[in-house]
């Protein structure tokens, strides 16, 4: 059966009704009990690209997720979180295999290089341990579920947000972030087409900040001196625009320099509430993570050939005129 596109509209509630298939050995098992049972405990492994505030919101979706299966399933499923320190492929791949070496049920991994940790990969599937990625585009002909969202459509609300803010004119700054991810890629590369269009639009390099807020503030500030002409800037990561508003606020230029930022982490919703910020777009970072959990379950209990290829979570806009929700939301 050719793999579906899981959409944003699907409930975490229709769950019970996969629960009829297969067990991590290949073994039929006994259909699900939600009110419990005596049903087999799961581990599962969550690795993102590096310790970042907006991969502990997948992770929190994840855990809540895996506590909402545990009751409908009457075992324990269990998500281990491990975050390299640094998005560096070495130290992500290292980190993978020793989740491999553990034998989890599952494991879900959001690569910095797919190309660069593929063989990996490759070897853990050999094994019969599901892989489900996650923060990044379909890989064509790897099989692979993905979860994530259009990130390049999510670049193109924030440029057209941009262009709407700057009424078609000005200088704007377009922060990288690792260029081998190949979501901030997409999301990069959709900016440079876009502008393309506006020649009214001046794009400048705005640096590359690594997923790291220190260095995106470091990076901005830089960008800022150089070019105190800077009408917006833009960004591919959660870290950028964190760290441009930081720089902002600190060379006195709030208000001058917009900023429509990329996901939604609390900094950010403060300061869209603050003015700081203009807006931002959202992957939904919480949904990533419940989703993870979601699918490794169905791959391990359910009718695996039945996973999609591609969970889509949707993107999320937050401006003025709902970010109190959302701080409500992403700060409780």
């Amino acid at each position: 059966m050719k793999k579906r596109i899981l959409s944003l509209g699907v409930s975490l509630l229709l769950t019970a009704a996969l629960l009829t298939g297969c067990s991590t050995s290949g073994t039929e098992a006994p259909a699900a009990e939600p009110s419990g049972g005596s049903n087999e405990d799961l581990t599962f492994i969550m690795i993102p690209n590096c310790v970042h505030p907006w991969y502990d919101q997948v992770n929190m979706g994840a855990q809540q997720q895996a506590e909402v299966l545990s009751k409908m399933y009457g075992a324990n499923i269990t998500v281990d979180y491990r975050a390299p320190q640094l998005a560096d492929v070495a130290e992500q791949n290292s980190v993978l295999e020793q989740a491999a070496a553990t034998k989890p049920d599952g494991i879900a991994f959001a690569p910095i290089d797919y190309e660069g940790s593929k063989a990996i990969i490759d070897e853990i599937r050999a094994q019969g341990i599901p892989v489900v990625m996650f923060d990044t585009p379909i890989q064509a002909g790897s099989g692979l579920t993905c979860v994530g969202n259009d990130f390049a459509e999510q670049a193109l609300v924030a440029a057209q947000r941009m262009v709407e803010i700057l009424d078609g004119e000005g200088k704007v700054a377009i922060m990288h972030g690792v260029p081998s991810a190949a979501n901030q890629a997409a999301r990069y590369d959709a900016y440079i087409e876009f502008f393309k269009d506006y020649p009214g639009i001046e794009v400048v390099d705005g640096g590359i900040d690594n997923d790291n807020i220190e260095d995106a503030k470091t990076q901005a500030a830089a960008v800022i001196a150089a070019n105190p002409d800077i009408d917006g800037y833009l960004s591919v990561n959660a870290s950028g625009p964190i760290g441009q508003c930081s720089a902002i606020e600190e060379a006195g230029k709030v208000g001058e320099i917009k900023v429509v930022g990329m996901e939604n982490l609390i900094e950010m919703l403060e300061y869209i509430k603050s003015g700081t910020m203009d807006s931002s777009s959202s992957t939904k970072p919480i949904m990533q993570g419940e989703m993870c959990t979601l699918m490794l379950f169905n791959m391990c209990v359910g009718e695996a050939e039945d996973v999609p290829q591609f969970v889509d979570t949707g993107i999320l806009y937050v401006d003025s005129e709902n970010v109190d929700e959302w701080i409500e939301v992403v700060g409780s």
